[in-house]
């Protein structure tokens, strides 16, 4: 398998895990930049037509490894793949913001729920017609979005 490599670094006012958003629907409003290394820049062409992207990440400040955890929306366990917990084997993490603008090797971001300094390895378009699904369930998921929005992360994952 090939190693993954940060790409660049994702800035955001939040400096420590307890308190942040634990999805970009609670970070509605909060801008954050991501900063891409110089020689990715020519990756970034095309990139602003999009309203949208994904930023794929590294949970960094992770520190152990779990396949059953009790999500922050639910009381139960669960299956770490049913989770977008932290304390997955890869510590991937996944966040669809919205695209402000590119100014360089500049990023402008809103609504981003990502540790401040965090390890960027990949960005990809977010692309409605490829990735809307309508007629798609949540699972375990009982929250309602106003409940989701409001949740905010404590010490369990750190």
């Amino acid at each position: 398998m090939t190693e993954i490599k940060s790409i660049g670094i994702i800035y955001s006012p939040y400096h420590s895990i307890e308190d942040m958003p634990v999805q970009p629907k609670g970070a509605s409003g909060v801008e954050g930049c991501v900063i891409l290394a110089e020689k990715y820049v020519d990756g970034l062409r095309d990139l602003a037509g999009f309203s949208h992207i994904y930023l794929l990440y590294s949970f960094h400040k992770a520190t152990r490894t779990e396949l059953l955890v009790t999500p922050f929306l639910d009381r139960q366990t669960r299956g770490v793949f049913a989770t977008r917990s932290p304390l997955r084997p890869n510590h991937i993490g996944i966040s669809v913001v919205k695209l402000k603008r590119v100014e360089g090797n500049k990023i402008f971001v809103d609504g981003v729920d990502i540790l401040d300094k965090t390890p960027l390895l990949d960005i990809k378009p977010y692309i409605e017609k490829f990735d809307a699904v309508p007629e798609s369930t949540s699972g375990w998921l009982q929250a309602s979005a106003r409940e989701i929005s409001k949740k905010r992360s404590d010490n369990r994952f750190g």
